[in-house]
């Protein structure tokens, strides 16, 4: 049976240290080489009971705990997605775990594609907002009436403004958009994607919107990064794949990097 989240900070605390991280990191596929800047402690997700296991290539399942830039973070190296098991909630405990920390804002990044077309494969997007079209939430099943969270403000606005001016100081083009949520495995086709881009979305993945449900649930700030790695289905010749994924994501981690460590003093 999996442990409470109360034991697990209390584990984590005593490999770690006491000080609360205000800031949990997610990093998505290919972007796991931010979590080498960290100086503190890694504690593999194995060693956390009830922790999910990332069955996803790109991604590096331990936990580290510990100071980037001067910052108290949380960095998750690895996430859980739908696709993997049919469950949207399976980030709940980590970010329960989060909170027990003292942690008071959430960053999610992830690998998006772009429905764009000046949004090129390389750039990064701040979200601005999401939409989610696989119909699922992980809230579903939550007895307490606190299930009803409003996402007005999802994406937290003075968080949005200080990730914009540390891409404004650094001179690192980034977008602002919405990114629509996807249930995956399989990208999406051609129609999606026309489908999608006519209800408003500007980039489309397979992850970050059920964590910044629960996150919001849990009362944490939310703020989020896709890194463009592919041009959506139908939109460029490009040949689509969680290889070609991997593979590009390199090329706007750095931006989103240089982005990241120019705002977390500012958070």
């Amino acid at each position: 049976m999996s442990r409470s989240a109360e034991d697990l900070a209390a584990t984590i605390r005593s490999r770690a240290g006491s000080e609360p991280p205000r800031i949990g990191l997610i990093l998505g596929s290919g972007l796991s080489h931010l979590a080498e800047a960290v100086e503190g402690t890694a504690i593999p997700y194995g060693d956390l009971d009830g922790f999910p296991g990332s069955g996803v290539s790109g991604h590096s399942a331990n936990l580290i705990v510990g100071t980037l830039d001067g910052v108290r973070v949380a960095v998750f190296g690895g996430r859980s997605h739908y696709y993997e098991h049919g469950r949207s909630d399976a980030m709940r405990l980590p970010l329960e775990v989060l909170k027990a920390l003292g942690g008071e804002i959430l960053i999610a990044t992830n690998a998006a594609g772009s429905m764009t077309p000046e949004m090129r494969t390389g750039s990064i997007m701040c979200l601005s907002d999401h939409i989610n079209f696989s119909g699922l939430n992980p809230l579903i099943g939550e007895p307490k009436d606190a299930r009803f969270v409003p996402m007005t403000a999802a994406y937290d606005p003075a968080l949005r403004e200080a990730l914009r001016e540390a891409a404004s100081e650094t001179e690192t083009p980034m977008h602002d958009g919405i990114y629509a949520w996807y249930s995956g495995p399989s990208f999406e086709t051609p129609a999606e994607i026309r489908a999608i881009a006519m209800l408003g979305a500007d980039a489309v993945g397979m992850s970050t919107v059920p964590e910044v449900i629960l996150a919001r649930f849990l009362g944490l700030r939310c703020a989020a990064i896709s890194v463009i790695t592919n041009m959506a289905a139908g939109m460029s010749d490009e040949s689509i794949g969680h290889d070609h994924t991997k593979a590009m994501a390199p090329i706007g981690a750095a931006k989103l990097e240089t982005v990241l460590r120019a705002a977390l003093p500012r958070l």
